[in-house]
C-alpha cells in the first residue's frame, strides 16, 4: 500500500501537520481494531490507521464526496496543463490580468459547458494559499494568480482496502456504537474557523452534538483553540452535574499560522475509555 503524508488532492483542513504526532499516539491502540473516520474529509486519517494497521478494519465517510475529486484527477491534469501552457511565459506568482486572464478564464467556461471541474484543486494553481473557489462564478470574480502546479496529480491507491461510505455521522456512529474494539475519529469542521468549501453548515450546536459521540467511547477527536470547546466542556463539568468528555484524555497542541499576524492552535485529543484488544 503506497503511504500518503498528505491528501492527493487539496482539502481545507487535511491532518497532514498531526499525521506524526497521530501515529505515535496510535502505538498505544489496538492494531486490530475498527477504526471508524466519522468525518472522513480528504480520507487522510483514515488512509494513514490503514498504512500502519493493515489488519483493522477502517471505515471512511467520505461525506464531502472527495473520490469525486479522485475519480477526475485526469481531468483535473489536463485542465491544469493547458492552462500550464496559456500562462508560460506569465511571472510566477503575480497576479495574471488583461489577455492572460481572459484566456484563463475561456478555458475554464470552455471546460464548465462539457465537463466536470475539480474548482478546489484549480484554486490551488490560481489563487493565493488557502484561498478556494468552488464554482466559476467565484473565480470570476476574484483576484488570479499564477500558481501552477507543475506537476500532474496522482492518488493511486490512496484509497485501498477503507471501507467508503457517505453517510450522517450520527447514523454512522449508531451503526457502531456498541461494536467491540472500535475506535472513532472525529474531525468536525472547526468552529470558528472559516468552513467554506464544506458541503453543510455548522453552527454552535452541532459541535456539541459532536460530542456525544466521545462519552464512554475510544476516540480520536481533533478542535482548534479558536473553537473553546474545550473550555467549554471545563465549564460545564464545574457548574452541572454533566461530565466532561475529555478528562482524563492525552492531548497534543499545533501552532498553526494563518498570515503575518494571525495564528490559532490545532489540538488533537485522544482517550480509551475502555481497554481495547490487540
Amino acid at each position: 500500500m503506497k503511504k500518503y503524508n498528505s491528501a492527493p488532492l487539496p482539502f481545507m483542513g487535511q491532518k497532514r501537520r498531526f499525521l506524526n504526532e497521530f501515529k505515535t499516539a496510535l502505538k498505544d491502540y489496538p492494531k486490530n481494531a475498527i477504526y471508524v473516520d466519522l468525518f472522513g474529509g480528504s480520507g487522510l486519517l483514515s488512509h494513514t490507521v490503514k498504512a500502519l494497521y493493515p489488519d483493522a478494519k477502517v471505515v471512511y465517510n467520505d461525506f464531502d464526496n472527495y473520490r469525486e475529486r479522485l475519480e477526475n484527477i485526469s481531468k483535473t491534469n489536463v485542465l491544469i496543463a493547458d492552462l500550464r501552457i496559456i500562462l508560460k511565459d506569465w511571472p510566477k506568482d503575480k497576479q495574471i490580468t488583461g489577455d492572460a486572464r481572459d484566456k484563463v478564464i475561456a478555458r475554464i467556461e470552455a471546460e464548465a459547458m462539457v465537463g466536470y471541474i475539480d474548482y478546489i484543486t484549480l484554486s490551488s494553481s490560481i489563487m493565493f494559499s488557502m484561498k478556494y473557489a468552488t464554482s466559476l462564478k467565484q473565480i470570476k470574480t476574484s483576484s488570479l494568480y499564477n500558481c501552477i502546479r507543475q506537476t500532474e496529480y496522482n492518488a493511486d491507491g490512496y484509497l485501498e482496502r477503507l471501507e467508503v461510505v457517505q453517510k450522517d455521522y450520527k447514523t454512522l456512529f449508531d451503526q457502531y456504537k456498541n461494536a467491540e474494539n472500535v475506535v472513532f475519529l472525529a474531525d468536525p469542521p472547526y468552529l470558528s474557523t472559516e468552513a467554506g468549501t464544506y458541503k453543510s453548515y455548522w453552527k454552535l450546536r452541532d459541535y456539541l452534538d459532536v460530542l456525544q459521540v466521545l462519552d464512554n467511547t475510544n476516540y480520536f477527536y481533533f478542535t482548534s483553540n479558536k473553537s473553546s470547546i474545550i473550555e467549554l466542556c471545563e465549564w460545564v463539568e464545574t457548574k452541572t452535574p454533566l461530565s466532561n468528555p475529555f478528562a482524563g484524555a492525552s492531548k497534543v497542541e499545533l501552532n498553526a499560522q494563518l498570515n503575518n499576524v494571525a495564528t490559532y492552535t490545532d489540538i488533537m485529543l485522544h482517550k480509551q475509555w475502555y481497554t481495547t484488544t490487540t
